[in-house]
Formats: C-alpha cells, structure tokens, sequence
C-alpha cells in the first residue's frame, strides 16, 4: 500500500527495516505475538477497504458476525436488540448502556448518528460508503453535497437510535456488521486531522486499544479493562510488520510469534507440513470466490455455448493442487460455502475438454479463435494463472494470451466495459449473496466490471432480491441468479474457494477460523497458556 507523504509526516515515526526481536516469549508472557506483512494503511477503518485488523479489535459495531460452528451468525453488538418495522424500510436500535470510549467518553446514540454522517461527509470520499449507508434515507444527497446530514438516521434518545431506508433491503445488518460499520467517538473525531494515523486520538469502544505504531516495525494494541463484554484475557496483541516468508516461519519456530497466518505466506504450508507441525495447523473454509469473468461483449464470447466450452476446457481442481496444495474445494457456484444462499447442490462444470472442442466445432469455430486474459503487471499470483488458463484453452483450440496492464489503466479500460477477459478474486465482506451477486452482475454493475450481461429477467431479479423480505424466497432468488450467471448464461467460470490456514503456537487457546474472506480477525476471544 502506498503511503503519502503527508501520512509519513503526521504520524513522525522512524521509517526503520525490522529487526526480528533476539527475546524469545517468556513463561509468563500474557502478551499475544503475531504478525502482518505491512503497515495498516490507516487506523480510521472508513478510509480503508482492507485494513481489518485494528478496526476489529479496537472497535465496535451496532451489530456483529460471529463464527458460530464455522458459519456467520448475526449477533448484538453496541445494540442489545433491534425491531425492524413490517415494510423493511425503519430499523431501530436498542444500544447498551454503560459503554465507554478509550478516553472514557460515554458512548451514546448521537455517536452513531456522527459516525454514519462522517462517511458519508461529501469531500471525505471514505471507501465503500455504499455498502454500508448508501440504503439509508439522505445518504446520498449527503454524500454529493446536497445535504449537510443523513437524514434517515436520528438519535431518538441517548439509547435508540433509528435508521430509515430509501427501500427494503434485507442485507442492511449484515452490512453494518462489517468493519467498515464501526462507532467512532464525535467528540474526540469530530475535527481530528490526524485520527487514521494518530494511536494518541484512536478511541474505540473495541476489547483493545492501539497505543503504538512504529511504521515499518510493529503495531501494539493493549487490552481494554473496561470492555462492557467482558475484560480480554490477554494483555495486549504485538504485531510485528514482516513481509518476507521465511521471516515469518523463523520468528514462529523461535516462539517470537502464536499464529503462524498462511494467507500471508502460502510458499511455507508445505515445510510446515513437512516439520512437524501438521497437528498444529487448523483450518476452515475462507468465504471467497476465485474466479474467471467473460467479457461477453467481445466476439464470439457473446456466444453463451462458447462460454460454456470455455468453461469444460479447465480442469480447476489441478489449478487448486498447483497453487494451493488443493487446500480448498471447487466450484460449481459463483457464491462460495459459508455466505447465504450456497447451493451445495448446485450441478458440477464438468472438466471435458473433448465435449468442449465439439461445442467449438457446432458452433463455426472448429479452428478456434484467439482471445486475451487481461491481468494487472504486479499480479505474480494473476499471472500464474492466467497463463494457466491459457494452457487449458489451448487444448481445445483457443489461441489465448495474457494482456498485462498497470493498476490505473487496467481500472479505466474495466470501467468502461473494455477490458478483455480476466482472472479475480472475492471475498466476503458481508455474509450476503448481494454481496457477490449484485456486485458483479447488477445493471449499474455489469459494464463498470466489464462483463456486460445483458440478461433482462435476471437483471430485474438482482434489482429485485434485495428488497424481498421473506428469507427463504429471497434465498430462492439468489440460487435461480446463480444459476443463470454460472449455467445457464455462462458469464462466469467459478475456479475454487480456498482454505484458511494458519499454524498455533500450542499456547493459544480458543482460536476461531473466522468464517468471512479476509485474513484479519478478532482476537478477543483468545487465552494464553499451557
């Protein structure tokens, strides 16, 4: 991530390369050791789209997902209970009392109404505004200067607050249950400069509150004895910034770090498999969805059955075993295992390469065609594959070649509905199917992504699913638009999801593979010992 000058001279810390700490963790260390391979790219999570891991450790949220049975849950966060009205459109929140900031402040209503107003301030630009407040009565006025305030969401009293939306939509608590959801105190925000890079004025409500960050060299956050869910058992979290793989397995096997994250160093599953150290490695599915997008405004991939041979060209198991060690499964859906609506039922894509060449064949293209996969020129990951991709459909013909394009011109050309085939990755920031399927194939969505599906009745339907209020017909909708997207349409070729990963210093105790798509965490619930 890049830091600007201006992060680098507010924050007036040594820029230094890490030394890795000689101390091993004492007996009595109660601290936990981990690390990150670079620096948080802001500590006010509003800013971010990536940087988790102080938000959801050092604040709090109305509402939260919990990993219950390696499934997300919606649970009560900074709101005890809420009561959604019979249209969908008021929901209000019941907040706990007796919650408190960092700085001691009383956390009320009016902080909730601050925090929505200061995402969606016009000249802020904070990131995914959409997602979690763009539903809400106002927002959008707000958020193109229209308006100096939301006006759906207002503190009814010091404890109750009430959000009113422009229409149903029934992923509304998923979303603030994300990061990007979380309740800054006014009164020490209001009118900060420097509160993304500051730890002196970063006030949460959160189990731990960050009280150092040497950039280059480690975050610390301590723990919060006052958290109204209970005081942490841990003393406080040190995150070491180490970017370099073999870095990393030293400092675990030397006992300086507990969580050993592969999502951070995949090159190192194999050794430690390898070493010793297979019944320390746990693991759940990650809510992501690897994937390969048709631009279905390029001949002749505006032909749905050529899609559908492009799609039996590719046996995704091999990709999986080649780059993952097959820690992950297949998919036949664009919705990955662990997010609403997953049809585990959903027919396979069958691998078959000969089926495929006669599809070619049927429809005029028995010589093939030439195609390009664009990736972006600092992807190695993207890159791997793609060529990869490119092997595959060369055995049924397909002349194709990797395009590579630097970050700002692969973005222009995508966004107006350009750019050439690709390769991508999502992960789950909500526990929602809108949060894949209307991200991707929505009419507003569909030519930003390059994709340009023109299907009118599943086009509604995605406009539609989100206002539908009944759970399980809502679910129903989804699976029929997954279906479309991935089968029946074929805009689509779902690879694999793959595993979360990560190796356990045997001290550590009550650790949950979170359910969601990113490698940041809670680490609340954790206890150190023998």
């Amino acid at each position: 991530m890049k830091r600007t000058l201006c992060l680098l001279a507010a924050l007036a810390l040594a820029l230094t390369a890490l030394v890795v700490p000689a101390a091993l963790a004492e007996e009595n260390d109660n601290w936990l050791h981990i690390f990150l391979t670079e620096d948080p790219e802001t500590l006010d999570v509003q800013m971010t789209s990536d940087s988790y891991t102080i938000p959801l450790n050092c604040f709090d949220r109305l509402v939260e997902t919990d990993t219950v049975d390696g499934a997300a849950q919606i649970i009560p966060g900074l709101a005890d209970s809420w009561d959604v009205s019979e249209d969908g459109l008021t929901y209000t929140f019941h907040l706990h009392e007796g919650v408190t900031f960092h700085n001691g402040d009383a956390f009320t209503a009016d902080d909730v109404v601050f925090s929505v107003n200061r995402m969606m301030e016009h000249d802020r630009l904070a990131k995914n505004y959409d997602i979690y407040y763009g539903i809400v009565e106002g927002a959008a006025e707000c958020f193109d200067g229209e308006a100096e305030s939301v006006s759906g969401v207002t503190a009814v009293d010091d404890n109750t607050v009430e959000f009113k939306l422009v229409k149903p939509c029934s992923s509304f608590l998923s979303r603030l249950a994300t990061p990007g959801g979380s309740i800054f105190n006014r009164e020490s925000t209001e009118g900060v400069d420097d509160f993304g890079v500051n730890p002196a004025v970063c006030f949460g409500t959160g189990p731990f509150q960050v009280t150092e960050w040497e950039l280059g060299s480690k975050v610390k956050v301590v723990a919060n004895p006052n958290y109204f869910k209970g005081a942490p058992a841990i003393d406080g979290i040190e995150m070491f910034i180490v970017s370099d793989a073999d870095t990393q397995r030293m400092m675990f096997e030397n006992g300086q770090v507990d969580v050993f994250n592969f999502d951070y160093a995949e090159s190192q599953l194999q050794w430690f498999k390898d070493n010793g150290y297979a019944d320390q490695i746990v693991s759940g599915s990650r809510a992501g969805t690897y994937y390969f997008m048709f631009n279905t405004a390029i001949e002749p991939l505006n032909n749905p059955n050529v899609r559908k041979a492009l799609q039996m060209a590719v046996d995704r198991q091999v990709i999986l075993d080649q780059m993952y060690s097959g820690e992950g499964q297949v998919l036949s859906t664009f919705i990955p295992e662990g997010v609403l609506s997953f049809n585990a039922d959903a027919e396979p894509i069958p691998y078959d390469p000969d089926q495929a060449k006669q599809i070619l064949a049927d429809e005029g293209y028995a010589d093939g065609f030439d195609m390009e996969l664009a990736i972006t020129s600092d992807s190695d990951a993207g890159r791997k594959i793609s060529k990869t991709l490119c092997s595959f459909f060369g055995k049924i013909g397909v002349r194709a070649t990797v395009a590579e394009y630097d970050d700002a011109t692969y973005k222009d050309i995508r966004h107006n509905g350009q750019l050439p085939s690709y390769y991508g990755v999502w992960s789950a920031d909500y526990n929602d199917p809108d949060n894949f399927l209307d991200t991707f194939f929505a009419r507003r969505n569909t030519v930003g992504r390059s994709i340009n599906y023109d299907n009118e009745e599943i086009l509604n339907l995605i406009d539609e699913a989100q206002g539908i209020i009944d759970f399980d017909e809502r679910m129903a909708a989804y699976q029929k638009i997954d279906q479309a997207v991935v089968h029946d349409d074929a805009i689509t070729l779902p690879l694999y999801q793959r595993n979360h990963l990560f190796c356990l210093n045997p001290r550590v105790h009550g650790f949950k593979v979170a359910w969601n798509g990113w490698s940041d965490m809670s680490f609340y619930p954790i206890t150190l010992g023998d």
